[in-house]
C-alpha cells in the first residue's frame, strides 16, 4: 500500500469533507499521478496523467465565517447611498484644517528627502565616491558604492511618492 504524503492527505480530507456537506460544487474534480506516485486532486485536469473523477453529490464547505450584519450592508449598499444618521460627521473647517496638516507634514517630509538625496548625490559622487581608509579592500569598496546607488534610487522614488500625494490633495 503507497503511503500518503502531507499534501494528498490534506487533499483527501478536504475531498471527503466536502463530500459531507450540503452545496453543490460547480466544478470538475481531477485526480492526478505525481511523479513520486502519490495523488494530487484538482479542479483542472487538462494536464497529462490527470483523470476526471465522476462523484455524484460532491458538496462544498460553508464559510466558517460569518461577516457581521453591519460589514455586510455596507458591501451591498448603494455607491450614491449616505451614511447612516449615527456615523459621526465632521464639518468642513475641521476636514480642511487635518488636510492643512497633511499638507504641512507632506511637504515637510518632502523637503527632508530632497535634503538626504543631494547629501547621497554628493557622497555618490557619479558612482565614484571617494575610498575610505577602511575599504582596503576593493569588494568593501564596491559594496559601498552598490548600497549608495540603492539609496539614491531609493529615496528618488520616495520623492516622487510624496509628490504624486501632495499632487492628490490639491
Amino acid at each position: 500500500m503507497p503511503t500518503l504524503s502531507s499534501s494528498s492527505f490534506l487533499s483527501s480530507l478536504l475531498l471527503g469533507a466536502a463530500m459531507l456537506t450540503s452545496a453543490h460544487a460547480q466544478t470538475d474534480v481531477w485526480v492526478c499521478m505525481n511523479s513520486d506516485g502519490s495523488r494530487e486532486y484538482k479542479n483542472t485536469g487538462e494536464t497529462k496523467g490527470c483523470k476526471r473523477v465522476d462523484m455524484q453529490g460532491i458538496s462544498m464547505i460553508p464559510s466558517p465565517y460569518k461577516k457581521p450584519i453591519a460589514q455586510t450592508a455596507a458591501l451591498t449598499r448603494p455607491a450614491g447611498a449616505t451614511s447612516p444618521g449615527d456615523f459621526p460627521k465632521i464639518d468642513s473647517a475641521t476636514q480642511k484644517a487635518r488636510d492643512n496638516d497633511r499638507m504641512q507634514i507632506l511637504a515637510e517630509e518632502l523637503k527632508g528627502e530632497e535634503r538626504k538625496l543631494a547629501a547621497l548625490k554628493q557622497e555618490y559622487n557619479n558612482g565614484e565616491p571617494e575610498r575610505r581608509g577602511d575599504e582596503r579592500n576593493y569588494a568593501k569598496y564596491q559594496d559601498r558604492v552598490a548600497a549608495l546607488k540603492d539609496d539614491v534610487s531609493r529615496t528618488e522614488k520616495n520623492i516622487e511618492a510624496l509628490k504624486r500625494e501632495i499632487g492628490n490633495l490639491k
